[in-house]
């Protein structure tokens, strides 16, 4: 799957497909992305090649307090993906809206429901939590395994 920035001066590609998929309804992800929800891929960083550009690292605050780094186009600053202190750079949240066909990546989860916007409807057949969740109950042992092997 390959992705880029509005100006096209950033280019990149997944090398394989994501771990898996979060769309957060969280207030701080709302503030950040200035829409509903955060739609984020996740995947082992080494797998995220750059193609064309030399994106920029912006560190951001975080609800944490811990922070994460923002990767941006340098021109246009859009946000194509973040790294979050809990993976540090093993693994990137990947924006879907980057990449060219964010249908390939619809969510795997909904989190942070209890704060989603009284208009989004979610699909009955996708897993929903008003917070967070247990990974161990939620993904399949393949994507556990990836997680585990990239945080080694």
């Amino acid at each position: 799957m390959d992705g880029g920035c509005a100006c096209g001066e950033i280019r990149y590609r997944l090398t394989s497909a994501p771990i898996f998929v979060h769309c957060c309804h969280c207030r701080w992800c709302q503030r950040e992305t200035g829409a509903a929800f955060a739609l984020n891929a996740m995947i082992e960083s080494d797998r995220v090649e750059v193609l064309q550009g030399t994106p920029e690292r912006v560190p951001t605050p975080s609800e944490s307090g811990k922070g994460q780094l923002f990767v941006r186009c340098p021109t246009c600053k859009l946000a194509l993906w973040s790294l979050y202190a809990g993976s540090g750079e093993a693994i990137s949240f990947i924006r879907v809206g980057t990449l060219d066909d964010p249908d390939a990546c619809p969510p795997d989860v909904h989190i942070y429901t209890a704060t989603k916007q009284p208009w989004v409807v979610l699909p009955p057949d996708t897993p929903a939590f008003e917070e967070y969740y247990r990974r161990s109950k939620v993904w399949p042992a393949s994507a556990l395994a990836r997680r585990e092997a990239a945080l080694a």
